[in-house]
């Protein structure tokens, strides 16, 4: 599996873009991302971005996201600011898109994927899908810190009548 380095940024562009030019908090990004690719994988049996996701204690996290929006932040296709929005804990990360991105990229199954991901998902904070991801078959059924196989994506029996 190889990571589709384009089609992963243009993810994280379209997940800020829908949701008000601005996404808050790593977690939320991190598991807006799992949700597309575990989605993804459970309908098509297809790799959406080809990431790789660990199980962490706060949920599936993807092991290139830093990476990749850092890439992202020195092409200035996204701007990272961290806001202090509780007292007692990290500030946010929050992502804001300084373009507006190409889905021309996207087929249409892909498309309406993150759609998908975005109706069903968006509306939620980080902690609500942490909570969400921890309940499920891939995370509960992967060893601490190593990698969730995509297989697992299989025991979730997602609906996906009403997309």
């Amino acid at each position: 599996m190889a990571l589709h380095r384009k089609k992963y940024q243009l993810a994280i562009l379209y997940f800020c873009w829908k949701l008000d030019k601005e996404l808050h908090g790593k977690k939320k990004l991190a598991k807006l991302l799992y949700y597309l690719d575990f989605d993804y994988y459970e309908k098509y049996q297809k790799y959406f971005t080809g990431e790789v996701y660990k199980k962490l204690p706060m949920g599936p996290f993807p092991v290139s996201l830093e990476k990749t929006t850092a890439d992202m932040v020195k092409k200035k296709q996204l701007n990272i600011k961290k806001k202090n929005e509780w007292d007692g804990y990290n500030p946010t990360e929050v992502y804001k898109i300084l373009e507006k991105p190409d889905v021309s990229i996207f087929s249409t199954e892909e498309k309406k994927m993150l759609d998908r991901i975005i109706k069903k998902y968006g509306h939620l904070n980080g902690k609500q899908l942490e909570n969400l991801t921890h309940s499920e078959a891939p995370y509960i059924g992967a060893e601490d810190k190593k990698e969730i196989p995509y297989e697992l994506s299989f025991y979730r029996g997602t609906d996906f009548n009403n997309d």
